[in-house]
């Protein structure tokens, strides 16, 4: 007697054979992991640093210079803000190198990559996590800010596009950190290594003091340098005096960094560790 036909070891003319197991798409996957990272932020304590760091920021750099810069007729206040936002910005691209080093070195960055998982799904995961906090960082200096009296002169627009050029900022250099992070094995020494550059082209820059303030031989580099052209449109920005020579240095630093930083890390983030 012949045995009867199994309905699963075929599929039927005309029709294709299903998956029997769900696989999430990227979109869904790029959501679990965002949500896995912002609880781990949330656990740590990193959005309560998120809005302390800018407090701490706003007391160490406005109250030391502060009469100093008004007798020489100028706003502080107005003229600091933006680099109060900038070192904001680039706490939180060290942070978040520190978490793409400890998911490598813990080994979950290998094992995502072991299972099927979107391509770019844990890199922009972690990018929405620092993103989110660089919105909460920049909302926090913002009002420190109003408190000592930094306004924006020219209303709303001009605050988007401030808040806009401040979170472009963060995005690339937190694609930057992030890379070098997960090519990194030790948090703390990724930490330290992004910090010194951090604080050398800070204080190297017309974020504290105007141009005239520095010695005539180092005067070329601090007009020049990124952060220097970053603080310039966005103080433009917030005074309502936008011009295009002013704007246009700091977009192109900006998109520059983009090109070289974001595929940075994607290739960082696919590479596979011996």
């Amino acid at each position: 007697m012949a045995a009867a036909p199994n309905p699963t070891s075929a599929t039927p003319p005309g029709r294709t054979r299903t998956k029997s197991r769900f696989e999430p798409s990227g979109f869904v996957q790029w959501k679990v992991l965002t949500a896995r990272t912002v609880r781990t932020m949330v656990r740590k304590g990193e959005l309560f640093i998120a809005v302390l760091a800018p407090l701490i920021f706003t007391l160490g750099f406005f109250l030391p210079l502060k009469f100093v810069m008004q007798f020489q007729g100028i706003d502080y206040a107005q003229f600091l803000m933006p680099i109060i936002v900038l070192q904001a910005m680039a706490f939180t691209a060290i942070s978040s190198a520190q978490r793409a080093s400890t998911e490598s070195l813990t080994g979950l960055s290998t094992r995502l990559k072991t299972m099927p998982v979107a391509i770019g799904a844990p890199l922009m995961a972690r990018m929405t996590s620092a993103f989110l906090r660089s919105t909460v960082t920049l909302t926090a200096a913002l009002i420190y800010g109003h408190v000592i009296g930094f306004r924006f002169s020219a209303g709303f627009d001009q605050a988007v596009m401030f808040g806009a050029m401040a979170l472009a900022i963060s995005t690339v250099l937190s694609f930057g950190a992030d890379a070098i992070g997960t090519l990194s094995k030790s948090p703390e020494a990724t930490s330290q290594a992004l910090t010194l550059p951090q604080l050398i082209l800070g204080m190297a820059s017309t974020g504290f003091v105007p141009e005239s303030g520095f010695p005539e031989w180092i005067r070329p580099f601090v007009r020049n340098q990124p952060i220097s052209q970053f603080a310039a449109a966005m103080r433009d920005m917030a005074d309502g005096t936008v011009q295009l020579s002013v704007v246009l240095p700091a977009v192109l630093w900006i998109v520059g960094l983009t090109l070289v930083l974001v595929p940075l890390a994607l290739w960082a983030s696919l590479r596979r560790r011996d």
